[in-house]
């Protein structure tokens, strides 16, 4: 199959072109008149994955390798220490960013992971009714998502209203109508900001909140009759 028709089917799965004008989702490496016979579908770009390869794959990610403009290419320094790999190997790569934030992830998140069934969504934020106590609802976030504990703001000790956005969410902070804010990468200034607030938070991680990208994807793919392979990508974070 050619990596155009590929292209074209992931596009109407989740259109790119709702990915924000700060994204760089879409083809980033290869050529469209490629013919694919093997996928891998992983979050992130690593040296590792890149080694276990096969010339020729076709890497679908959930995070871009190439998010800013390019004005170098400096092979000692990353991305284009994995550029210069991927392009010797001949594998392309397409980005599946905060278009399939949108259109898949967080809704899977919600419904599938937790549990818990979407009263509505609004772009990058899924709101679920859950009227649990904080404590217990804290502890079953922080097992859904394998967390080694549960980070949290907590200004209630009731939980009703949540909103998740999986990975990176806390910009939205101004735009959530709940009592409960799941996301990650949660900072100080934004505990400050949402205890100001009175918005309880709990972070989810980042990692933890998206590696079920590949398989959710995984699940549309299995029908164009291709060689689809999950990577397990590693988190760059260690808990000690």
């Amino acid at each position: 199959m050619k990596l155009a028709e590929i292209y074209k089917f992931l596009d109407t799965l989740s259109p790119f072109e709702l990915q924000e004008s700060w994204d760089n989702s879409g083809l980033l490496i290869g050529d469209f008149s490629q013919e694919i016979s093997k996928v891998v579908l992983s979050i992130d770009v690593d040296e590792n994955l890149i080694d276990s390869l096969d010339n020729g794959t076709l890497l679908i990610t959930h995070h871009p390798l190439i998010f800013d403009g390019l004005k170098q290419l400096e092979f000692s320094k990353y991305p284009a220490n994995l550029i210069q790999k991927m392009i010797h190997k001949n594998i392309s790569n397409i980005a599946m960013h905060t278009n399939f934030d949108q259109t898949h992830l967080n809704a899977y998140v919600a419904t599938e992971i937790l549990g818990y069934e979407i009263s509505h969504q609004e772009g990058f934020i899924a709101y679920l009714e859950v009227n649990e106590n904080f404590d217990l609802f804290a502890k079953k976030v922080s097992l859904a998502f394998g967390l080694p504990h549960a980070k949290c703001v907590k200004c209630s000790d009731t939980v009703k209203r949540v909103a998740l956005t999986t990975g990176s969410g806390c910009s939205l902070m101004r735009f959530i109508d709940a009592d409960c804010f799941l996301t990650g990468d949660i900072k100080y200034h934004d505990a400050m900001q949402a205890k100001s607030i009175k918005l309880s938070m709990i972070d989810i991680g980042h990692y933890e909140s998206e590696r079920f990208f590949a398989e959710i994807l995984d699940i549309h793919l299995k029908n164009l009759g291709l060689e689809v392979i999950i990577s397990s990508s590693e988190n760059p974070f260690t808990y000690i």
